[in-house]
């Protein structure tokens, strides 16, 4: 989860900097935008209306694979709700100028995920890629599918990446390749930090 850069439009720009109520703060209004209720919402994420409510109000942080639902469910990415500046944005990006995104996490090892931004989030954009930044030990809380394509290089570090009953060693050097709706979760089960290079179309985190 990054520190609020960009509201969603029409939304007021947030003035606390907590960054689990400004998420439930984007995750409320986007709602509200959509015509959902807490129910309908609650009931495709597969969550009680009360621990939706929670997250909206600020008082429980979801998993990534929660985050995932929610954002699935309101028709939008993890990005547009968790993104809270419009960037400035051009064919070069520097390091100095990508956004780091630390994710605002159900579990002590998923908050150990960052993503380094290698696109800055747009509107209406088919492309996606990040740096995923793993501490030793991160991983993400639970396998998650939707519509599209990925594919990754690993910088550094190993990578233990699922997809459905498959788990797959990867080391620096190797890349990867697979259909968005294959259930698929990571990890990085080694003792020094990983980085991976990951594109996914259409947008997702």
């Amino acid at each position: 989860m990054p520190k609020p850069h960009r509201d969603a439009p029409g939304a007021p720009v947030a003035a606390a900097t907590d960054p689990v109520a400004a998420l439930g703060r984007r995750i409320r209004h986007t709602r509200t935008l959509h015509g959902l209720t807490l129910k309908s919402v609650a009931g495709t994420v597969g969550c009680s209306e009360s621990m939706l409510s929670k997250i909206e109000c600020g008082l429980a942080s979801p998993s990534l694979t929660m985050l995932h639902r929610i954002a699935q469910a309101l028709q939008t990415n993890v990005a547009e709700l968790t993104t809270l500046a419009e960037p400035a944005f051009g064919p070069v990006l520097r390091p100095s100028q990508r956004p780091v995104v630390q994710l605002v996490a159900g579990s002590r090892r998923e908050a150990g995920i960052r993503l380094e931004r290698l696109i800055p989030p747009q509107r209406g954009q088919l492309l996606q890629g990040d740096i995923h930044i793993l501490e030793p030990g991160a991983q993400t809380s639970g396998s998650i599918h939707h519509q599209g394509e990925e594919l990754g290089f690993v910088l550094e570090g190993q990578l233990q990446l699922t997809l459905g009953d498959e788990t797959h060693e990867l080391q620096a050097g190797d890349s990867f390749y697979f259909s968005s709706d294959r259930p698929h979760r990571y990890r990085n089960p080694g003792t020094t930090v990983t980085r991976v290079i990951w594109v996914n179309t259409p947008p997702t985190f």
